[in-house]
């Protein structure tokens, strides 16, 4: 785990993930779900540290030339969802619905006091 901290913190300054003060910063939970994902990948051996780091790159690149609104973990998610096709860990209906679900999910309100496991 040190050395995947040492290389997710080494990411150049381009690519750098966002800190405040040191620390990670995720404005909602599917960002932190995103950056564990690729991270955990990478630690279980799906891809280098230094491919996911160039798809990465570029996403970023393209979104900054087309004006593109979206957030730094919105291109984190897109490089993610490219290196798992290109990488074959997935298939693109699986990235489709995957997509789905963690959206449904990011979407769902937790004000409410009730069980997610819905087993009895």
């Amino acid at each position: 785990m040190d050395q995947v901290h040492q290389t997710v913190s080494n990411m150049t300054e381009a690519i750098a993930l966002p800190r405040e003060n040191g620390e990670l910063v995720f404005a909602s939970p599917w960002e932190a779900r995103a950056f564990g994902l690729a991270v955990a990948l990478h630690e279980q051996g799906a891809f280098e540290w230094s491919l996911f780091s160039q798809i990465l790159t570029e996403e970023i690149a393209v979104a900054e030339k087309a004006g593109e609104d979206s957030t730094y973990y919105e291109r984190w998610l897109r490089a993610l969802n490219r290196i798992t096709k290109e990488k074959s860990l997935l298939s693109s209906q699986e990235v489709s619905a995957r997509s789905q679900m963690v959206k449904a999910h990011s979407n769902h309100e937790h004000d409410h006091d009730h069980r997610h496991d819905h087993h009895d």
